[in-house]
């Protein structure tokens, strides 16, 4: 049997999000190294501040300040820390309830191991040396010794101005993983570096599958059998791109359809060129343009052929 293909992939996007007065006024807090929680109506203190009371629903805009400690309410050890995280030595994720405050912060915490951390110790707030009003303005928090009963300092009203008060975030979240196609679309992969389209047919209803899956999805039984189909299709249906894709070079508005190739029951992606936009249509016969070296077309174009009859691939719309 072959050996199946595997590859590192990164899914990643920005997450860009607006803030309201009480976030606002928490983040920017902690680029002047200031606190901030918020109080209920029934005087519970809540860190991280929210907009809303999470038991009434009520709004709530009566920001306070609180400690930069705390104590540890509890853990768990981060033997190993990945990228983007807090500390790149092990560390202990902790909920600290801060001084002032009713409710846990979600921290890293650094301590030289695991023995030397422990629910209810003392805890305080590491200033990031550098700070934009972020949550990473807080780079960790580390033992603390005060010496005294430990009993929780109370809260200061705050007004939450500040200068350059911080109005908007941007989240980056990201995926790392491996992914690995299968056998069938390995199979499929290594076909196409040689400039082949290969599918699999049911052995049920007899359909060939392009890309093949392992399986016929109507079935459901294993498939096995390889048909080479194509190279020439069908566009099935397609859509016109008007927004340009990062770190994609090519000019909009493209069209990108779906093409059912000759001898496949199931139609594939594929961007059509060679065509202005506004002249693709259903059922234009096309053929893949490859590029030096590319394991798969970079496009398909116009064949010249006349148009297919709607008859002959209205099931793969």
């Amino acid at each position: 049997m072959p050996e199946v293909l595997k590859a590192p992939l990164v899914v990643e996007f920005p997450f860009t999000r607006s803030l309201g007065p009480v976030q606002s006024a928490f983040l920017t807090g902690l680029r002047e190294r200031v606190v901030l929680g918020v109080r209920t109506s029934d005087g519970r203190t809540l860190v991280p501040p929210v907009e809303y009371d999470p038991v009434t629903a009520e709004e709530i805009r009566d920001l306070v300040e609180v400690a930069p400690t705390g104590t540890v309410t509890t853990w768990a050890w981060n033997h190993a820390p990945r990228r983007d995280q807090p500390l790149d030595t092990p560390f202990a994720w902790a909920l600290i309830r801060l001084d002032g405050a009713d409710t846990a912060l979600l921290h890293a915490l650094d301590a030289p191991g695991p023995d030397a951390v422990h629910t209810g110790m003392r805890v305080r707030v590491r200033w990031a040396g550098e700070r934009t009003g972020a949550i990473t303005d807080i780079a960790c928090f580390e033992p603390y010794d005060d010496g005294d009963d430990g009993r929780p300092a109370e809260p200061t009203s705050h007004t939450g101005e500040f200068q350059d008060p911080v109005t908007g975030i941007v989240a980056r979240a990201r995926l790392d993983y491996t992914y690995s196609p299968g056998r069938a679309q390995t199979a499929y992969i290594n076909a196409l570096a040689d400039r082949r389209n290969v599918g699999e047919r049911c052995p049920s209803c007899r359909k060939v599958y392009v890309p093949p899956r392992g399986a016929c999805p109507t079935c459901g039984v294993a498939t096995s059998e390889q048909v080479e189909v194509g190279p020439r299709g069908t566009v099935t249906t397609f859509c016109i791109v008007n927004i340009k894709a990062k770190n994609l070079d090519i000019e909009v508005p493209y069209v990108y359809a779906h093409i059912a190739l000759d001898g496949a029951d199931l139609a594939l992606h594929g961007r059509i060129g060679g065509i202005p936009y506004d002249q693709v249509r259903m059922g234009l016969r096309v053929e893949p343009v490859w590029t030096e070296g590319a394991r798969y077309p970079d496009h398909y174009r116009p064949t010249g052929e006349p148009d297919a009859d709607y008859d002959t691939y209205k099931e793969l719309v």
